[in-house]
């Protein structure tokens, strides 16, 4: 026997062990959770009531430890057997690895996501409506400013609570559809907070903040695509204004943003000695009587709006330059690498709703007299699927971590991106062909096409 051939025995040995640890061929994949860490003061933690159909789950009782140099925050008892407690086909278990102020996070988000049901998402995207509703329930309790300072509104949490956030929404059943609709809320100002003065913090961060306007985001270019630092849609300074010429394109939202966030060229880029040079930040407003806003029909993701601009002669005012003029990649990059890790949150939650339909699916379908979830054929690529998920989630909770943390380059934020990507649509895949003929079926799981349509597109 090959030793190829030994691996792909021993590595499907591995699969049938673990479908088998997780509670069962048929009944899909748990999450770990570890006991909640426990008051300072008291060694009683705290009942944590479940997202998932209303139960209570009451959690282990902490003993103090004999090892004084542990902190409290990560006392267990040191002979607690850790168990699985919550399944993949649950709605939004908690997460093993989650701090207090993470399980927080995602317990509200779940809990708002929970008034939103699969039909309503079904209406939203069949109508090609913006979702509304959804937004601004995130906006009234006040979770469109999880990561702005405290003093503009905002809930001054780390880009790690406000991955959990995305995941959560997109894991909800909503997809992208959910997600991109507060998506820029989250992130795009990133740069306003870090390079913008007092007085445009002060202006342009509680309307954001409160739900009150929202805003698109135009980097790229018809005829440079990725290819930022060749960026050519032009900025000429005349006297308190700046006049813009050019255009961008895939700028989502656009339709019904008051706000955009826009990077330009103030000079030109044969005049520059680094193309990184000479671009330049607005945050301006989005005059639909200088602009020109034409949608882009897709064929996913219908209720949020992605589109061309054009623009000839429109004048912004130079108050609303972020930072110094010719400054503005290294100002976008900040924010690049937020949204990439966010992106990364996103798209794990896309492929974890993914699995827990395909997985309640194959427990109730019942064929040969059986479950179809018995069979390896079925188990197996779920497994695997829900491997690489979590895999990914680790990894990309380390991303959001070292942004916190003030690590500036974006290789983790990257790669993480690019391992969701992969995963999600791998897990969207195998759910589709786990349900067989009714995974093609749009009314069999409402937001099973969307989310496959949303992941199609991306």
């Amino acid at each position: 026997m090959s030793i190829k051939s030994s691996m792909q025995i021993a590595a499907s040995r591995n699969l049938s062990r673990l479908v088998a640890a997780l509670g069962g061929a048929h009944s899909a994949i748990p999450h770990l959770n570890r006991p909640r860490a426990c008051n300072a003061s008291s060694t009683q933690c705290r009942q944590q009531s479940s997202v998932a159909f209303g139960k209570v789950c009451r959690r282990p009782q902490a003993q103090p430890h004999r090892w004084h140099t542990i902190p409290p925050s990560r006392q267990f008892r040191l002979n607690q057997r850790r168990h699985f407690v919550a399944k993949v086909t649950d709605y939004l278990p908690a997460y093993a690895d989650y701090t207090d102020s993470q399980l927080t996070v995602r317990e509200a988000i779940a809990k708002i996501c929970s008034n939103f049901p699969d039909s309503y998402w079904l209406n939203i995207d069949n109508t090609a409506t913006w979702p509304t509703d959804f937004q601004q329930a995130i906006a009234k309790a006040g979770w469109l400013g999880i990561m702005m300072p405290s003093q503009y509104g905002g809930a001054e949490l780390g880009l790690a609570e406000a991955t959990i956030m995305m995941q959560t929404i997109a894991e909800s059943g909503g997809g992208y559809t959910a997600s991109s609709c507060v998506h820029m809320n989250i992130f795009g100002l990133a740069p306003v907070v870090k390079y913008g003065s007092e007085e445009q913090k002060a202006r342009f961060l509680p309307p954001l903040i409160e739900g009150r306007e929202r805003a698109c985001f135009a980097v790229t270019e018809p005829n440079t695509g990725l290819d930022t630092l060749k960026l050519q849609s032009l900025a000429t300074r005349d006297g308190d204004e700046y006049v813009l010429k050019g255009s961008k394109i895939w700028t989502s939202t656009a339709q019904v943003a008051e706000k955009i966030l826009i990077l330009v060229r103030t000079t030109p880029l044969e005049k520059v000695k680094k193309p990184s040079e000479g671009l330049t930040l607005f945050y301006t407003d989005l005059d639909r009587s200088q602009v020109s806003v034409e949608e882009i029909k897709k064929m996913g993701r219908a209720a949020v709006d992605t589109n061309s601009l054009y623009f000839d002669g429109w004048r912004v005012p130079a108050t609303d330059r972020i930072g110094n003029e010719g400054d503005g990649f290294k100002m976008i990059m900040h924010g690049m690498n937020a949204e990439r890790i966010l992106i990364a949150g996103e798209a794990i939650g896309l492929g974890i709703a993914a699995v827990r339909h395909a997985a309640r699916y194959a427990r109730e379908r019942v064929v040969f007299g059986r479950p179809i979830g018995q069979n390896q054929g079925i188990a197996h690529p779920l497994a695997k699927a829900w491997c690489e998920l979590e895999s990914t989630r680790l990894m990309t909770m380390q991303a959001a971590k070292m942004w916190d943390e003030g690590f500036a380059t974006g290789e983790y934020a990257n790669a993480c991106k690019y391992l969701a990507g992969e995963h999600a649509f791998t897990a969207c895949e195998t759910a589709v062909c786990s349900m067989g003929g009714m995974g093609y079926a749009k009314e069999s799981v409402p937001t099973k096409n969307i989310m496959l349509s949303d992941f199609c597109v991306k």
